[in-house]
């Protein structure tokens, strides 16, 4: 099977570097260096991996995968960036990214992560599953009743850490925690959560005839089937 990435890259002196570099890994690459070249490519072409850069030329790296994620949850989506704050990596891997690498970096470890990206994409792993809700932690797949759910990597987790606890009430002081990384919660991140349990709910529960996502009001979260 052919290895295949694409690197999404305006620097030349750096895209022909990393092609260089992975060529001699025994990946066949390709380059786009613009947000409407890259788009094109990953619409009409398929790769293992896409290393996406955000600072593009007109559609920047970021609008390139909410588009490629409403179409495509299977492509694996490193970002490789020069962007460093938190904030940069939240709203990378919330849009859709499965892994974030900063700039500058070691090349063998940008090879490292690209095979880890390749053998979560072709290994289905252990499961979590609630009634008819199945979370694939290697692949990173939601289903339910045979129905794809595609998430953010933020919902990812959160749902995941729901489903470890099945029918548990999970506060909102371990989601601030364990998901958000946050040591305290506060009034605004209180309604962050609300926010992502409620699209949660959305894409989970609302195409579906019973809930399984509950609030237990002035606690948190628990996922259980309603009571017949």
């Amino acid at each position: 099977m052919t290895r295949t990435v694409l690197i999404v890259e305006d620097e030349p002196k750096v895209a022909a570097a990393l092609c260089e570099g992975l060529e001699g890994e025994g990946y066949a690459v390709a380059v786009a260096a613009t947000g409407e070249d890259a788009f094109f490519r990953i619409s009409t072409e398929s790769f293992s991996v896409v290393l996406l850069d955000l600072a593009l030329p007109g559609r920047d790296g970021l609008a390139v995968l909410q588009a490629l994620r409403r179409n495509d949850s299977d492509t694996r989506v490193l970002i490789l960036t020069a962007r460093d704050t938190l904030a940069d990596r939240v709203a990378g891997l919330d849009a859709g990214a499965d892994d974030y690498l900063v700039k500058p970096f070691a090349f063998a470890e940008l090879v490292a992560r690209i095979r880890a990206l390749e053998r979560r994409g072709r290994v289905v792993g252990p499961t979590l599953a609630q009634a008819d809700l199945q979370l694939d932690l290697w692949s990173r797949k939601v289903s339910r009743g045979g129905r794809a759910i595609d998430l953010t990597a933020r919902e990812f987790t959160l749902l995941e850490h729901l489903l470890r606890a099945p029918g548990q009430v999970v506060s909102r002081d371990t989601l601030a925690r364990e998901v958000w990384q946050e040591r305290e919660r506060t009034p605004t991140l209180d309604n962050v959560i609300d926010a992502h349990i409620a699209r949660l709910r959305k894409k989970v529960d609302e195409p579906c005839d019973g809930r399984l996502i509950h609030t237990v009001r002035g606690v948190g979260f628990v996922v259980r089937e309603e009571a017949s």
